[in-house]
């Protein structure tokens, strides 16, 4: 007889083996596992491209390079779950929760993961492009040279979060709460941060070039040799930022609040070879 349906089953006693091919063989028959419980489930490199998952407890599974092509894991729980290397793309994660979840080097190509939980997960080095996580958690998650063009995060929360050497060009983050990340080296070209909060955020020598920082909050944020050629800033709150060695060439200052400003060494003008520098008095 055919598994059609394993909603709600425990399958997280069988041997490892056996339940590999359990789940591999009621994925292919397109059974339902809808709320199954794998929590600590060796799931290493399985197929579960396009499976439904939803609702399915995965908690400290071991899914390191699982194909997840395409499947359904909405409201998920895969806290602490292994995900290394694994293949997410256009994978459906909306509202799941991934705290401290280890996804270092995974594939979330056009992955939805919209209001998802990521707080202190390991993304480093993981490909987020085209990813949705508008309004998603990132608290404290570590996104060490993570690849994020195109990525919708509107309104999601990276309070803290380490974006060092991150690649986050065109990505959105319109009101986006940036308090206290690390994006030291950061592309951030074109991006809208519009609204965003980056106070005391550490943007050393990041790439803002023809960012909208438009209304950002940048108090106390370390702006130290960063590139904002062609930013617009106008409105934006800088009250003691440190703009030691940064490079503001066309960048729009209308209404900028720059009150207790560091600007030692600041490199104003219009052309990146002529230097005009100010010293704090």
């Amino acid at each position: 007889m055919k598994i059609m349906s394993l909603s709600g089953a425990v399958l997280f006693e069988a041997e490892a083996e056996c339940l590999k091919l359990l789940v591999d063989a009621a994925v292919k028959a397109h059974a339902n596992l809808r709320c199954a419980d794998l929590r600590r489930a060796d799931l290493r490199r399985a197929d579960l491209t396009e499976a439904n998952l939803q609702g399915a407890d995965l908690t400290k599974a071991d899914l390191t390079g699982a194909n997840l092509a395409g499947a359904v894991l909405c409201g998920n729980n895969l806290r602490w779950a292994n995900l290394t290397g694994a293949i997410l793309t256009r994978a459906v994660l909306i509202e799941t929760d991934l705290t401290g979840a280890d996804l270092t080097g995974a594939d979330l190509t056009g992955t939805n993961l919209t209001g998802a939980n990521l707080r202190g997960t390991n993304l480093t080095g993981t490909n987020l492009t085209g990813t949705n996580l508008t309004g998603a958690d990132l608290t404290k998650a570590d996104l060490t040279g993570a690849i994020l063009t195109g990525t919708n995060l509107t309104g999601a929360d990276l309070t803290g979060a380490d974006l060092t050497g991150a690649n986050l060009r065109g990505a959105g983050l319109h009101r986006a709460n940036l308090t206290g990340a690390v994006l030291c080296g950061a592309v951030l070209c074109g991006n809208n941060l519009r609204w965003a909060n980056l106070s005391g955020a550490d943007l050393t020598k990041a790439d803002l070039t023809k960012a909208d920082l438009t209304g950002a909050n940048l108090t106390g944020a370390n702006l130290a040799g960063a590139i904002l050629t062609g930013a617009d800033l106008s409105g934006a709150n800088l009250r003691y930022a440190d703009l030691t060695e940064a490079f503001l060439f066309k960048t729009n200052l209308t209404g900028a609040d720059l009150s207790k400003v560091k600007i030692n060494h600041l490199t104003v003008g219009t052309n990146p070879n002529d230097k005009l520098t100010k010293r704090k008095k």
